[in-house]
């Protein structure tokens, strides 16, 4: 085990491990510590803990020092000079016409390093662009091409729930949000109602994924035939997840009705089978199908509408689904 800190660099921004060496540090402090990147000036947002090394991305750094007043105002510098460096920026891209959507300017603590964070469809030429703006600040230049997650992630906003974005707020890296993550929890699968101020899909669908994954497995699915407490037998309806209650549709020859049961108090007779739900699932859309062709015999202008909203928001599903990767910041 190894005595380490966690250093944060930017609000909701990526954990980095730190030796703390011989300094008492304690969560909430600010130190000055040396990356990848130069010198840089960090928050510890963890007391001294024990990490085992093979967490531990190597070589691992000492904390320089306790950072002070002088430093403190050494970085709120620098985010005056980022926003002045932002500025100069723009219209060095507009004067290249350079195809890119300029997203956060940001310095290194030590000022030997400034750095561009941009969007864009493609790969960008910006040769050109580096040579003038490092003829500008007289200090290495870096341009970082970032996703749409990444851009989210600097500028913040105001999610569909009312709260701050959680990239924004407190959500250090992405992981992959799946389609099925919304159909295992029931969601709309509307483009609209399941997509982020990103235009990915909800970050915080993998919130309850785990939640609901263990709840439908102590529910039958709709269709499947059970046998409730008292002996009948009938077919499920609906079903309510978070209540672990089931609708069952009891036929006794006579009359149907439609009772509501614990899941508890249900015994499950017989499960469907992917395959036959597959094969039935088949038949309709061939029935469809035909149905559809019969119609246009008879009417060659009419189109199936549906199926047609059905394609573009599976596509639009499709297009939600793809990754940026992990979070470049």
């Amino acid at each position: 085990m190894t005595r380490v800190i966690s250093v944060r660099f930017r609000t909701a921004g990526k954990v980095y491990y730190f030796s703390p060496g011989k300094l008492e540090i304690k969560k909430g402090d600010y130190v000055i510590v040396e990356t990848v990147r130069g010198i840089e000036y960090g928050k510890v947002v963890s007391d001294i803990m024990d990490v085992d090394e093979q967490n531990i991305v190597a070589p691992l750094r000492t904390v320089i020092r306790m950072a002070t007043e002088e430093d403190k105002g050494t970085e709120e510098k620098n985010r005056s000079r980022e926003r002045e460096a932002f500025k100069i920026c723009k219209e060095k891209i507009q004067k290249h016409r350079l195809e890119m959507k300029l997203i956060d300017a940001e310095y290194t603590f030590d000022g030997n390093k400034l750095l561009f964070y941009f969007t864009a469809d493609g790969r960008i030429d910006f040769r050109e662009l580096v040579k003038d703006l490092a003829s500008v600040f007289r200090t290495r230049i870096e341009l970082r091409q970032i996703g749409v997650r990444d851009e989210t992630k600097i500028l913040g906003g105001y999610g569909s729930c009312g709260r701050v974005l959680c990239c924004h707020s407190y959500l250090s890296d992405f992981f992959p949000v799946s389609i099925r993550m919304a159909k295992e929890q029931n969601l709309s699968l509307n483009p609209t109602k399941i997509s982020g101020v990103c235009g990915r899909l909800m970050c915080c669908l993998k919130n309850e994924e785990e939640t609901y994954e263990y709840l439908n497995k102590k529910l039958p699915g709709i269709g499947d035939t059970v046998t409730t407490s008292n002996g009948n037998t009938g077919i499920v309806s609906d079903v309510n997840v978070l209540r672990q209650k089931v609708k069952v549709l009891i036929d006794d020859g006579e009359d149907k009705e439609l009772q509501e049961f614990a899941a508890s108090d249900l015994t499950f007779v017989a499960r469907k089978k992917k395959n036959n739900q597959n094969k039935k699932k088949n038949r309709g859309q061939n029935k469809d199908r035909n149905d559809n062709n019969k119609a246009k015999e008879k009417n060659p202008d009419r189109k199936n509408h549906n199926k047609d909203d059905e394609d573009s928001d599976l596509a639009a599903l499709e297009a939600l689904e793809k990754s940026d990767g992990k979070s470049r910041l």
